[in-house]
């Protein structure tokens, strides 16, 4: 059975940056894809639907990314906590090529989840957000169909746990390790944090406000695939 084609450009070209674009207005969301696509040009990155912008627009609001991305993948960040098959096919029909469902879901929504997303052709990525022992629930991740799991350490959470750079990669090490498939890894990155998740062995890098919330995001998104790929080549 072949792979979800985010799972192969991940394994193949990674490591890949992904653009959270956490909006809630639609045009902002666009206007700010665009910018980032003309900058980066003909580099594959994944251009993600945030769940603000699902929740205001609408999971048909892949389309659109699409349109503007191709031939980049969109993902749209559901974090499905149940209902796993049928979010997995709205994601599918919408023109996604991946989604995501909640590492803390039941494993039942999360086995149902990656049933319809591989018969739908699309990726599945579990959010590791609140799970107290990531690298165990990675590892059972995997057996339930999983192809992708994010290491996602909120900013708000880093300060309360004290959780230095250095910490955070050693877990994503850590899952890694445990985990078959391609580790993403979200939370506050940006240009000068990223490159140590790719040392630590992220194939997929997530950011969004260093690229988002700045003054030419297009420029912000370039200069952090620069640093990731040179991390990789090092």
């Amino acid at each position: 059975m072949a792979h979800p084609r985010l799972v192969e450009l991940a394994r193949r070209e990674g490591p890949l940056l992904q653009v959270a674009l956490d909006f809630t207005d639609l045009v902002d969301a666009l206007r700010t894809l665009m910018r980032v696509k003309t900058s980066l040009g003909d580099t594959i990155f994944v251009a993600e639907a945030g769940t603000p912008l699902v929740k205001s627009t609408g999971v048909s609001v892949a389309r659109l990314l699409a349109a503007v991305a191709a031939p980049s993948p969109v993902l749209v960040d559901m974090k499905t906590a149940d209902t796993g098959a049928l979010e997995a096919r709205m994601a599918a029909e919408a023109g996604a090529e991946a989604t995501t469902v909640l590492a803390l879901a039941p494993n039942e929504t999360i086995e149902a989840a990656a049933s319809e997303a591989h018969r739908q052709g699309i990726a599945l990525v579990a959010d590791l957000i609140g799970v107290s022992d990531p690298v165990k629930r990675a590892e059972e991740l995997a057996s339930l169909g999983v192809d992708i799991v994010e290491v996602h350490v909120g900013i708000d959470a880093q300060r309360a746990l004290g959780l230095t750079a250095g910490e955070l990669r050693d877990l994503v090490r850590r899952v890694v390790e445990r985990f078959p498939g391609p580790v993403a890894v979200a939370g506050g990155l940006n240009a000068k944090t990223a490159p140590a998740m790719v040392e630590a062995g992220a194939s997929i890098i997530v950011v969004g406000g260093a690229i988002t919330r700045s003054p030419e995001p297009g420029e912000a998104a370039r200069a952090i695939l620069e640093a990731i790929r040179s991390a990789a080549r090092s």
